[in-house]
């Protein structure tokens, strides 16, 4: 493992900023899929209460919509 890096498991993902942010940048589902590199049904999942998600699924989908990982990414654990 690279220094610096905290081992983690799966995220919880802020749903609600996510769908925002991919809303208002017109996105559909399927196009921010396409663009992030994920299934649909991944997209699908996340903004539909399946919540763990991978940290570099997150990564991904805060590279296409143009925030930081950790806007996504609810860290209360």
């Amino acid at each position: 493992m690279k220094q610096g890096l905290v081992p983690y498991d799966d995220m919880e993902v802020d749903v609600q900023k996510l769908k925002r942010l991919r809303e208002d940048r017109v996105l559909s589902q399927r196009e921010l899929a396409r663009m992030a590199n994920l299934a649909y049904g991944t997209v699908w999942r996340i903004e539909n209460g399946f919540r763990e998600v991978h940290p570099s699924t997150i990564r991904k989908l805060a590279g296409v919509l143009g925030v930081e990982p950790r806007e996504l990414a609810k860290r209360e654990r």
